[in-house]
């Protein structure tokens, strides 16, 4: 079921991919496209060929988790890949996934890396940082015996635990419970990624497995980055348990943080082990329900959001072939879920994002060809009214011209000195939004923390870190207020003096990386800005945790707030430039035009035929540009409410 969903995907994205590629060439034919349209497109098909969609599968220990994930992905071959045997099977975050290029292999990330200042994100540009194995993927025994290396585990003393970040509780309620020796079991590795090429990974499917609590909270980077990017999280429960305190504080840290609900699904898992034989079909479902019912109300969360399942009778079934069996363990409404929860939310996104810049380039293009239809149709005009006419009318007819082309450069050199306020405006913009503000600020927090002698001290500086990049965004806010007002101005001069067709230029907003921020908080009075984190976290350690984590995610939301800005910064200077090129083109087109006729007047007829052809290209290429953008929308699946995009041929 969720297979077929996601070909679908994947067959629609390639539909979208091949109506862009396509458009993208006919503009570069065509020579009607410029620089940065065609950076645009090239962008867009990127971005549509390397779309992933993030799948993480959130438990505590023993909730059947890792079985779960064999059912739903993997049961075609024939037995269990991910190790699914009692007690803990998954130690560290594991990413199942596949692209075009890579080779079968396990990417292990040693758990001393804790002890530097990297990111697992930052790490995973180093391949020398990681232990590289082959994978086998000849045999679902083989794949088994590698895959079970993400639960190896050593043990260690009280203090390297601590330094390594690992929560130590006597109790184990809190974090890991230290044994009669004094020593814990940790994780031998911090992060694995494995590549193989199962269909669904090869189509851009990224599988999360993470540990438990105690794992999920010594690494922040899971809260505060692949959970929150992670398309549809899957939380999963067990039957026999219900909700446990771990499970509940797993849920309310991790899960549903800022109360995100939407892409969050809740499985509640081994329902099988009602079917003992002694109760009914009618007690079996009214003990379902109850359970339910009693996890969503515990979860704050509507009971539609909760699916019982037995992913261990889903697996036999599947492999088996079952159906009877299947249908009892409720596996295939947990993937309908799935499906219909992840799938079209994530289509909704990119179908938005791509007509938005299509239609954006394609309206651009269009004032393009309308600006030369309307010039060539004026200079049509100008030349058939000459026809007959003596020598004085051509010689006031060339006049005539070159005062319109003396009263447009004129108006050029307003064009240059808004060129000039641009260029300040934009440095103005970048010196707000840029990386060297950022990292003067994180430079100042990273001193005051380390400064502070007091908690209070250190709550303020990294408070105060939040606050300088929310007044950096509101500057840049108003910068580009400003920016835009005096483009529209200008748009609105050249349309009215000089007749270029020219829209208003396009909308530019922080909101996102705002709220990117605002969440990036969230998830930060969680994770650091506690009084028992404070109070029990030594200053050094909760310094460097704060920068490796919080600050790399603020560093990443402004990186791509620079290069949003810089794209948009030249898409809206883009349209002006390409429309004051074409106008003083036309200009000169028709100075030499009336020359030619005033030197000799039988290329007259000639110059009339030639321009009337020129127009008949020019109303083919609207039509056919209307035709490329016809098919995107198809491709796209538009709704029938947006209003359809057509050509205005110049009168």
């Amino acid at each position: 079921m969720l297979a077929e969903h996601f070909s679908a995907y994947t067959q629609w994205r390639g539909d979208v991919a091949s109506g862009i590629g396509e458009l993208r060439k006919w503009l570069q034919q065509n020579e009607i496209g410029d620089a940065q349209s065609d950076l645009r497109l090239q962008y867009l098909l990127d971005r549509l060929r390397e779309d992933k969609l993030i799948v993480a599968f959130v438990a505590e220990f023993s909730r059947g988790k890792s079985e779960l994930i064999n059912a739903v992905f993997f049961a075609g071959y024939g037995n269990r890949i991910l190790p699914s045997s009692a007690g803990r099977t998954t130690m560290c975050p594991t990413e199942l996934q596949w692209k075009e290029g890579d080779k079968p292999e396990i990417r292990l990330l040693p758990i001393e890396s804790r002890k530097t200042n990297a990111s697992i994100t930052e790490l995973k540009r180093y391949a020398d940082e990681w232990q590289i194995r082959p994978l086998d993927t000849s045999s679902a025994e083989s794949l088994q015996q590698a895959l079970a290396q993400v639960g190896e585990t050593r043990m260690a003393s009280l203090t390297e635990a601590e330094e390594l970040g690992f929560p130590i509780d006597d109790t184990g309620d809190h974090g890991i419970r230290p044994d009669a020796e004094g020593r814990v079991e940790i994780p031998l590795w911090r992060h694995a990624v494995i590549q193989f090429p199962h269909p669904l990974l090869e189509q851009g499917l990224v599988i999360l497995d993470t540990p438990g609590l105690n794992a999920i909270g010594a690494e922040p980077e899971l809260t505060l980055n692949l959970l929150p990017n992670a398309h549809a999280v899957l939380f999963i429960l067990a039957a026999d348990t219900g909700v446990t305190q771990s499970d509940l504080a797993v849920w309310r840290e991790h899960v549903n943080a800022g109360r995100r609900q939407r892409g969050r699904i809740v499985a509640l898992n081994k329902i099988d082990g009602l079917w003992d034989g002694l109760r009914s079909e009618a007690d079996i479902e009214r003990e379902i329900a109850g359970q339910v019912a009693s996890v969503a109300a515990t979860l704050e969360i509507d009971p539609a959001q909760v699916y019982p399942v037995s992913a261990q009778k889903g697996l036999v079934a599947k492999v088996n072939d079952d159906a009877e069996l299947l249908d009892r363990s409720r596996l295939v409404r947990l993937e309908q879920a799935l499906s219909t929860e992840l799938l079209p939310t994530k289509r909704d996104i990119v179908r938005d994002n791509t007509y938005g810049d299509v239609t954006d380039i394609v309206n651009r293009s269009r004032e393009l060809l309308n600006a030369r239809l309307s010039g060539l149709r004026e200079q049509l005009q100008e030349l058939t009214d000459l026809r007959g006419k003596n020598e004085n009318v051509i010689e006031y007819m060339m006049r005539k011209v070159r005062s319109e082309k003396d009263e447009f450069e004129q108006g050029l050199q307003k064009y240059y000195a808004v060129r000039s306020v641009f260029s300040n405006l934009s440095n103005n913009l970048f010196g707000h939004l840029g990386l060297d503000a950022l990292r003067d600020e994180t430079r100042r927090t990273r001193e005051a923390m380390l400064d502070a002698a007091f908690s209070r001290g250190l709550r303020e500086a990294m408070k105060g870190f939040f606050q300088h990049l929310r007044g950096n965004l509101r500057k840049s806010t108003d910068e580009i207020g400003e920016i835009s007002k005096m483009l529209d101005a200008m748009y609105k001069r050249f349309t009215v003096e000089h007749g270029l067709k020219l829209a208003a230029p396009t909308a530019f907003s922080t909101l996102r990386y705002e709220k990117e921020i605002e969440r990036l908080e969230e998830a930060f009075n969680s994770q650091f800005n506690t009084v028992l984190t404070i109070v029990t976290t030594e200053k050094h350690t909760l310094t460097q945790k704060f920068f490796e984590t919080v600050a790399v995610q603020a560093r990443r939301t402004f990186e791509v707030a620079n290069r949003d800005a810089e794209q948009w910064l030249r898409a809206v200077m883009a349209p002006l430039e390409t429309q004051v090129r074409e106008y003083q083109l036309q200009l000169k087109r028709r100075l030499e035009s009336v020359k030619r006729i005033h030197q000799a007047t039988d290329t007259l007829e000639d110059r009339v035929r030639e321009l009337q052809q020129t127009e008949e290209q020019l109303v083919t290429q609207l039509k056919e540009i209307d035709a490329l953008a016809d098919r995107i929308d198809q491709a796209l699946g538009m709704p029938t409410g947006k209003a359809p995009r057509r050509s205005v041929l110049a009168a």
